[in-house]
């Protein structure tokens, strides 16, 4: 999890990714949409490749990346948990639940039980 949190922690990389979310490219067509040199572009994709967010295959003489989302995974699930979303998500969902079951009783009782409920 560290290497990969290391990997997208520079805005090139994360750049990079999103490039091959769309679709595999070449190592020169993605050197060619930034204005750093094509090594520094090389060092990032090693980076990216090492923490397994890209894979690379040799097409010719053309060497090929494409993401792998796959090692994401953890560190997503580690951040949700820090965020506390699923505590959030439980809390709607019963709060979505209770409403609809007030609902149900208001509608099964009746608007005369309902009047008797409130004058009493």
């Amino acid at each position: 999890m560290d290497e990969v949190a290391t990997a997208i922690a520079d805005p090139v990389r994360r750049h990079i990714l999103t490039m091959l979310r769309d679709e595999p490219l070449s190592a020169g067509d993605i050197a060619q949409r930034f204005v750093i040199s094509r090594p520094a572009i090389s060092r990032h994709l090693r980076v990216l490749r090492e923490s397994g967010l890209v894979r690379d295959e040799l097409v010719g003489r053309q060497r090929i990346y494409r993401l792998d989302p796959g090692p994401l995974a953890p560190l997503a699930d580690w951040l949700a948990g820090l965020a506390g979303a699923d505590r959030w998500e439980r809390h709607l969902d019963a709060l979505e639940t209770e409403i609809y079951r007030t609902r149900r009783e208001r509608r099964s009782s009746g608007p005369a039980e309902h009047r008797r409920e409130h004058t009493a």
